[in-house]
């Protein structure tokens, strides 16, 4: 496929944005939306923004911003412009921008876009419930559209507080989707909207629009969910246009599909697999866990599931996305995870591996063991597990259950054997150990290497699944190897 390079109706490059809202832990889908923005930026050159929906302060907090910012820099998803790099257009939290968008929303009102509507709840529920019974749209009926003032002041003074409504153009709407291709709404499914409540407080449908105006957004990708608020952001980008609010470009739109996970439900926030930072405590690298992300949605190439950001970048096309849903699959997110651990040189490697060991361990013992977990592991967590029986120390246990298997009668008798021909000895090397092992017991007593090894793999590691068992050993350590076998003896 050719490349096409976007550029506004006057001319820049690509801008592109993330605009998540710091309520509870960053989830899966908002991370593959921020990927697929990301990606589309770097590929086209262009910029990438990152700013904060906060303006609801009963959900919002501080912990959760903190969060973004963490889960954002550990993908290694950076931006050009925005919450704590700065930028030309900020400030870049919506909670701080209030007195801008009450600035365009009188605007908005001045110029006959908005207009004061004084429904009451148990009004606009009737109406509702009226319209539905009859077969029509149950959206907004536009009864205080062109309230005279004199009516306006009638219901103030019954006490009503006004929410603010912007004023639908009666007629269809139809855009090229990014991804879905050429979408229509028919008017009568796109009534008027609430833009500011009675609180005064700017709904999402006022604040993102008037900041990717604000701010040059050229294309937006964001959730199949907020699909069919398009319209009405259309509408909107038309009024800034008239009122002097941005170069009066509209962005161009493409919708992700739905990440689905058990069942074949929308994965949402409250599924265990949805938790972003649930991934980085099990040890998933962040390239690893992006170039899954990236796969629900998109190919780099049909025989292909393995490849770095860089290369993302440079064959992302959004036309490409697939807007079906895409079903995720942990079990494929931790072998894809795994090709990545494999691809890591082995210093950086070592350099992933340490935060996921006790404090204080010996690094050079880390190096040394590290090439015998790298090729074993799928996540930094199991590599982890696996050395840990060289840094267990006086809290080296055996698990009950591997014990229960291979230290019963027969397999005592194996650890005792291990135990007479290490004691012997002189050279405590991976050599002389496999060599005296497989002499004793595959060679003398007849035992599969299997039924040889596995006592004393338990004995010494303290688990079935371990390092290679005669190097485990060399790192060990005669002292601790043979007093790990005296132990279960």
């Amino acid at each position: 496929m050719s490349e096409t390079r976007w550029t506004t109706a006057t001319g820049s490059d690509v801008v592109a944005r993330f605009c998540p809202s710091p309520t509870g832990n960053p989830h899966v889908g908002m991370a593959r939306t921020a990927l697929f923005s990301w990606a589309f930026a770097r590929h086209h050159g262009g910029r990438f923004v990152f700013r904060i929906e906060d303006t609801d302060a009963s959900r919002d907090s501080q912990e959760s911003y903190d969060l973004l910012i963490d889960v954002m820099r550990w993908l290694g998803l950076d931006w050009d412009e925005g919450v704590e790099v700065g930028g030309p257009n900020g400030p870049y939290r919506q909670s701080q921008r209030m007195d801008v968008y009450a600035d365009v929303a009188q605007r908005l009102l001045d110029a006959g876009f908005a207009y004061k509507a004084y429904d009451t709840a148990e009004e606009l529920e009737e109406r509702r419930n009226a319209a539905r019974a009859a077969g029509r749209p149950s959206g907004y009926d536009g009864l205080h559209r062109d309230l005279t003032p004199e009516q306006q002041a009638a219901y103030e003074a019954e006490g009503r507080q006004p929410v603010i409504r912007f004023k639908m153009p009666e007629r269809d709407w139809t855009f090229d989707d990014l991804v879905r291709g050429e979408i229509t709404f028919g008017a009568e499914n796109v009534q008027d909207f609430v833009i500011v409540r009675a609180n005064g407080q700017p709904l999402y449908t006022l604040t993102n629009p008037v900041d990717d105006a604000l701010m040059g957004i050229t294309h937006v990708l964001r959730g199949e969910d907020i699909l069919s608020s398009t319209p009405r952001q259309m509408a909107l980008y038309e009024a800034f246009g008239e009122i002097g609010v941005g170069s009066g470009f509209t962005p161009r739109f493409g919708h992700l599909p739905y990440v689905m996970g058990a069942g074949n439900k929308k994965l949402s926030k409250r599924d265990p697999e949805s938790n972003l930072l649930g991934y980085r405590d099990q040890g998933f690298l962040p390239e690893g866990l992006l170039n899954y992300l990236a796969l629900l949605g998109w190919s780099i190439a049909e025989d292909r599931d393995i490849f770095s950001l860089e290369e993302m970048v440079a064959a992302f096309e959004v036309e490409r996305v697939n807007p079906n849903p895409a079903r995720f699959d942990l079990k494929k997110c931790e072998a894809i995870n795994g090709d990545h651990v494999r691809l890591l040189a082995p210093d950086e490697f070592v350099r992933r591996l340490l935060p996921y060991l006790p404090e204080g361990v010996d690094e050079a013992l880390v190096t040394q063991a590290a090439p015998l977990v790298q090729e074993r592991s799928n996540l930094l967590t199991e590599a982890a597990e696996m050395l840990g029986f060289l840094f267990a120390g006086e809290d080296f246990a055996v698990d009950p259950d591997d014990a229960a298997k291979q230290l019963n009668e027969d397999g005592l008798e194996v650890a005792k054997a291990a135990r007479e021909a290490l004691s012997g000895l002189d050279a405590w090397t991976t050599e002389s150990i496999e060599a005296a092992l497989r002499q004793a017991l595959v060679e003398e007593r007849g035992l599969k290497p299997r039924l040889a090894f596995g006592p004393v793999r338990v004995a010494v590691t303290g688990r079935r699944i371990s390092p290679p068992l005669f190097e485990s050993m060399e790192l060990l350590g005669r002292e601790t190897s043979l007093a790990r076998l005296d132990a279960v003896l």
